[in-house]
Order: C-alpha cells, then structure tokens, then sequence
C-alpha cells in the first residue's frame, strides 16, 4: 500500500453500476423524446434527490399524482419497475475494484441513493460483497455533495480525510469531499480511473 491511502470510498451509480431511468417510462410512452419531456415536466431530478434524501416512494409518489393528475397511472412505476433502470455493472470499473481488493485495501461505499431501492441492486450484483462498509444516502439521510454525509462516511471508517481516496463522477461530490481533504478522482471512464490509480501506485 501507498503510505497516504488507508481506505477507498467508490460511488455506486454510474462508477460501478449503469443507471438508466428512462428504462421505467418505455410502456408508458413512444420515445426518449416523449420520456425526456416528461422527465423534465415533473422535474424527475429534484424529485429522485429527495428520494436519495430518504423521502419514501409512497410520500414521493403521492405528491406527483397531486400535482400532475394526468400521469397519475404512470407514477406508479417508480417504484414497481425501478429495477429496470439498473442496466447493469460497469465491467472495468469492477475489475478495479476487485484489484484493489485483492492488494488488501479496506473498500467503503458512499452513494446518494433510496434506501427503498438499493437493496434491489445490492442483491443483484456480487461485486457488493466486496465492501467493508457502504453508507447510503437515503438510510443516513444526508445527501452528497453535502459535508455532513462525508463526516459521517469518516466516522464510520474511522480514518482522517486526507488518508481517503475518493471515487465520484459527480464533479460537486469531487469539489466538496476535496474541500474536505480527501485525495479525490472525479470518475470518467474505466480506463481513466486505471490510470489515475496507478499514477497513485495504488495498482
């Protein structure tokens, strides 16, 4: 091991796993276009945030059906068929992580998501098992890229920030957990991160 690296935090979504939320929408609508005006109609973005914040789908769900009465029937695939938009694990990324498992690296997660809807790619994806600790936004209720989460992330590895490498694709979760002190990459492809590891002579 590098003297400085003690643990490495990965984010899940779109790091380790494809995440795809049109994939809900296909039997409702036409087309991306169709399903992307919608998304943008009910502001899908701010509403997933406060699922990741750890607002349950029935309260989520019950508060757009309100609002846009017309989609009423579609709100309801959510939470049924939140499964389908999971594409699947982003193959390079995972061979990494098995890698730095491998040379003995204490591996944590950190990744805003429903604490409703993890479980369901918890228990499809193996490469899960591998985590010493994960701490999701939605049971904690704390969100990156506020600092709380990350404090909390710490306390439970039980390390100083700046023995912490980071792994995100979010560039606000990048620019908040270096402010904090962590050795960050900001994720962009497999092969990227391969690099930025070696750079590091953590592989």
């Amino acid at each position: 091991m590098t003297a400085d690296i003690k643990a490495i935090i990965f984010d899940f979504g779109a790091v380790l796993v494809e995440w795809e939320p049109r994939n809900i929408f296909r039997n409702y609508f036409p087309d991306n276009a169709s399903i992307d005006a919608f998304l943008q109609e009910i502001d899908f973005k701010q509403w997933n945030v406060e699922q990741d914040k750890g607002r349950s789908f029935a309260e989520g769900t019950h508060l757009l059906a309100q609002k846009f009465p017309q989609h009423k029937e579609v709100f309801h695939a959510l939470q049924e068929r939140w499964g389908e938009s999971i594409v699947g694990e982003i193959e390079g990324t995972v061979q990494l992580l098995h890698a730095l498992k491998a040379k003995g690296y204490p591996i944590y997660g950190l990744s805003n998501w429903s604490a409703e809807t993890f479980p369901i790619a918890r228990a499809r994806y193996e490469f899960f098992e591998l985590f010493d600790d994960m701490v999701i936004s939605g049971e904690v209720k704390l969100i990156k890229p506020e600092p709380a989460i990350f404090e909390y992330c710490l306390q439970k590895i039980g390390r100083p920030s700046y023995e912490c490498l980071f792994i995100d694709d979010s560039e606000p979760n990048i620019i908040s957990a270096t402010k904090l002190g962590f050795d960050c990459i900001h994720f962009r492809s497999p092969q990227q991160l391969k690099e930025e590891l070696q750079k590091r002579e953590l592989l």
